[in-house]
């Protein structure tokens, strides 16, 4: 991994005009969600729009039945990945999207869609967000979330309890049935592409800092206000 200082120095934000297309990967838990949110709330009012890879899973019947049938939600094909790429290439020409929202109890994708403007910072987070090359060809600025597995699955479980209504053994039962193999398979290894790597998620208030800071920077360089 470069250091901090290298990634930024190295022009990769530079080159592009804005806007400036953001991705956030790590494991379940791991906090970048936490770390996109408080990213998009150090930059202005409006700067920034967080887009979850989440959204785009596919609709359950129209899953790939091998996934479908296997209960798969951690392997790339379960999401449109397809989808977001276009969106992101829209608000990058300066249009807007209508983003997909997924209600991850029926695991069906809902009627309602997300209305997105052009907006110069693009957020987008997901434990698969580094491992699909076309979508993280899109991406000016790469990060990956590292956060020590015993946390990220005390978080889960949390999460899957608290917010999605599951019971402490299905969680079990899916995390080493799926959600362990897929984050070796492949998100794990996406480290590796990441321009910067977060220890600690959230708590990290120097990576953020030092984030943001320099994103605030490109939108002052572009002749926007950063007040």
């Amino acid at each position: 991994m470069p250091p901090m200082s290298s990634a930024f120095s190295s022009g990769r934000l530079g080159r592009r005009a804005l806007p400036i297309i953001v991705g956030i990967a790590g494991g379940t838990g791991s906090g970048k969600t936490t770390i996109a949110h408080r990213i998009a709330a150090g930059l202005p009012a409006n700067a920034a729009v967080v887009i979850e890879h989440d959204s785009y899973y596919y609709d359950g019947p129209a899953m790939p039945e091998h996934l479908r049938n296997a209960g798969n939600f951690d392997h790339p094909d379960a999401l449109e990945t397809g989808l977001l790429i276009d969106h992101i290439k829209a608000l990058r020409a300066g249009r807007g999207a209508e983003l997909p929202q997924y209600d991850f109890g029926a695991h069906r994708r809902l009627d309602q869609t997300r209305s997105v403007g052009s907006v110069p910072i693009v957020i987008v987070e997901g434990i698969l967000a580094l491992a699909v090359a076309d979508l993280r060809a899109l991406f000016d600025l790469k990060i990956f979330v590292d956060t020590d597995a015993d946390i990220r699955i005390m978080r889960r479980v949390r999460r899957d309890m608290e917010q999605r209504g599951r019971d402490f053994s299905s969680i079990r039962e899916q995390y080493y049935r799926t959600v362990r193999p897929m984050h070796l398979a492949y998100v794990e290894p996406s480290k590796r592409f990441a321009d910067i790597v977060i220890p600690e998620g959230g708590d990290n208030r120097v990576a953020l800092d030092t984030i943001v800071g320099r994103l605030r920077y490109d939108l002052s360089s572009a002749g926007l206000s950063t007040d």
